[in-house]
């Protein structure tokens, strides 16, 4: 009989193989989604239809997160500087926190809670319900039918939440900044033009990209791997959720590496 050492030891290398398996499962289901992208265009009344579902009808969301982001960032920030540092800074600030980190990474969270999860309980109800075998028997990839248009339509749009969310967020923090905190409006935007850099906007946009590509593959992926009825529909969409999460917040952390 193992010691309890011996035994932590194996259970974690029993883990680590189970990941790395379901790691390489998920490399597989992209290969297949780029095999197939050229279908997109055939296909593209599903890909414009999930532009307006998991884009356009989380917009609500995302401006609602984003303007109290926004609200929140500029109070705090005028408290953190007050008596230490000019208020004229605060605008900057604010504007490169939400650009470079807040806007695309919250904005990578509300997705992940809203879409990667619908998406894996779409297609989790189609896996059980044998939809899906029922699309490969007439000769429809259910990748390319399913997935494509998904995980397409997330990647376009997240980087156009992204601007939403910054823009409404930095209306959010000048409003609370000069209707509540007595700044004027030059101090909250003078010196912005400044501190503009196009960088930064590329930056916050191409995160933004591998957070909607990432939460999108993983819906897909665990609807695809649903079984076991409505059951397994709940545990998938908590699933999804959360793996999607997690992978945002690695992904981020690893592309701020990267660019900065």
């Amino acid at each position: 009989m193992a010691s309890p050492p011996e035994q932590l030891v194996q259970q974690f290398g029993r883990r680590t193989i189970a990941f790395l398996i379901e790691l390489a499962r998920v490399a597989a289901l992209m290969r297949r989604v780029i095999s197939e992208i050229g279908g997109l265009f055939r296909d593209r009344g599903l890909f414009l239809q999930e532009c307006v579902t998991l884009g356009t009808e989380s917009l609500p969301l995302v401006l609602l997160v984003g303007i109290f982001t926004g609200a929140v960032t500029g109070w705090q920030a005028h408290y953190q500087l007050e008596g230490y540092m000019p208020f004229d800074l605060i605008g900057p600030g604010v504007w490169k926190s939400l650009m470079l980190e807040l806007g695309p990474a919250l904005t990578g969270l509300v997705i992940a809670g809203r879409v990667s999860a619908s998406i894996a309980a779409e297609i989790g109800t189609m896996k059980v319900t044998e939809q899906v075998d029922a699309l490969e028997s007439m000769a429809i990839s259910s990748v390319r039918y399913l997935a494509v248009p998904r995980i397409a339509a997330m990647t376009v749009m997240m980087p156009i939440l992204v601007i939403q969310s910054v823009t409404i967020g930095m209306g959010g923090a000048a409003f609370v900044l000069t209707a509540i905190m007595g700044m004027s409006g030059h101090q909250f935007w003078g010196l912005i033009p400044n501190f503009f850099h196009l960088y930064d906007i590329f930056a916050g946009l191409f995160k933004s990209v591998f957070f909607g590509l990432s939460a999108s593959i993983i819906g897909c992926y665990i609807g695809f791997r649903t079984e076991g009825g409505a059951e397994g529909v709940g545990a998938a969409t908590i699933t999804a959720f959360v793996w999607s999460c997690i992978t945002i917040l690695v992904l981020d952390f690893v592309l701020a590496i990267i660019l900065f």
